[in-house]
């Protein structure tokens, strides 16, 4: 049966994680490269419906916004680069089972791979504890990220929509000018473009960060 290390379970366990069945947590923490058995994919897809959930129903509890505002900062607070950011809070990245070359890579602190097992890891607690105690844990780990306001701004995406036809301009237009790295550490640099009006460009570990970069950079030079 895997084992944790003691470390990784001390380092769990002071996270906020009640830690069960060893090899869960194990599988909860490694990457595909390490071709193993079991990897953090199916737990990563449970821990993203329990994050969901989670988050909507604290939102629901503690707002009175309208399901628009809600939706957005819904979208805010469980998107892979907000995991990745608790994630790095809380020192995951150190604790990720990936191989020597996709570590090399920067595949520990991307946001792709701490994203996905920063949900695999709430899948796994889930499993072996339920949904109120992890709901609980998404609560005490996500709070400074909801305290701070996150996602009550309009989506730069949706700002630069807004502003583009306000101002009697032609819908912007996303495109990926660079794709670099390997499959776990990717980099995409994508080009919006407002006809007549001028153009952006950012990078990000996914094609809709970049997305977003991109959105607010026009908006800070030309809006």
């Amino acid at each position: 049966m895997s084992k944790l290390a003691p470390e990784t379970r001390a380092w769990l366990e002071q996270s906020g994680f009640t830690v069960g069945d060893e090899a869960l947590w194990h599988a909860a923490l490694t990457h595909g490269s390490m071709d193993e058995d079991q990897d953090y994919e199916r737990l990563e897809f449970l821990g993203d419906r329990v994050l969901g959930l989670a988050i909507a129903a604290w939102l629901f509890e503690r707002e009175l916004s309208p399901e628009g505002t809600l939706s957005q900062q819904l979208n805010a607070l469980v998107s892979r680069e907000m995991c990745a950011r608790v994630g790095r809070g809380i020192g995951l990245g150190e604790h990720v089972r990936i191989s020597k070359q996709a570590r090399s890579d920067g595949g520990a602190d991307s946001d792709n791979i701490l994203g996905d097992v920063m949900e695999s890891l709430l899948g796994a607690h889930f499993l072996e504890q339920g949904f109120a105690p992890s709901a609980d844990l998404v609560r005490n780990l996500w709070r400074p990220a909801i305290e701070s306001g996150a996602g009550r701004d309009k989506h730069p995406k949706s700002a630069l929509q807004e502003w583009a036809a306000g101002n009697q301009r032609k819908p912007p237009v996303y495109e990926v000018t660079d794709r670099s790295g390997p499959d776990h550490a990717a980099k995409f640099t994508v080009r919006v473009t407002v006809h007549k009006v001028g153009e952006a460009e950012a990078t990000a570990s996914s094609k809709q960060e970049a997305e977003t970069a991109a959105a607010r950079a026009f908006m800070e030079k030309f809006a």
